[in-house]
């Protein structure tokens, strides 16, 4: 083999866990590393229209109440993650928290979940999938008033656990 070959495969390898020797997809093997408590904190911003938010913050939508429902969507996704993200681990959650804060100057309504778990991998993942389908949630309830919504900024904002310790967005 070609030596640009061989270290451009250790350099995969070395990255890439979700990749094999050969470059296809698998999933990790976790089973040998020790379960350890886990937390991810996630955020998402809903981008609208003031006159929008201002709807949605007095609970008058013709949907109901949007932060409700949104709030049940994300923890309901943080749940079903590995049914969504092919090589995603099935973790024991122990908590998951949706939270909301509204920008009414801007009209932006900022989405941070916090997701726990004792497991063998982090839950970044399922942090990341409550916020998103949190604000899918919203922009689902509202879109018959306010179809230029956007969904912007989805970044895990926190982690902490497992070999690699702790991670803190910069900013944050």
């Amino acid at each position: 083999m070609p030596p640009i070959r061989k270290r451009a495969r250790k350099a995969r390898k070395r990255s890439l866990t979700h990749l094999d020797a050969r470059g296809q997809a698998q999933m990790v093997d976790v089973g040998e590393k020790p379960v350890t408590a886990r937390e991810a904190v996630a955020g998402v911003e809903v981008h609208m229209q003031v006159a929008t938010l201002r709807l949605l913050r007095s609970g008058a939508s013709k949907k109901g109440d949007v932060l409700a429902v949104a709030r049940v969507a994300g923890i309901q996704a943080a749940k079903r993650t590995p049914e969504l993200i092919p090589l995603c681990h099935a973790i024991a959650l122990t908590r998951c928290e949706v939270s909301f804060v509204a920008q009414p100057r801007r009209g932006v309504l900022v989405i941070e979940t916090r997701v726990r778990a004792s497991d063998r991998t982090g839950a970044e993942m399922e942090a990341l999938t409550a916020a998103a389908v949190a604000a899918l949630t919203v922009y689902d309830m509202l879109k018959a008033v306010d179809r230029g919504m956007t969904i912007r900024e989805l970044a895990l904002l926190e982690k902490r656990g497992g070999r690699r310790g702790e991670y803190r967005r910069s900013g944050r």
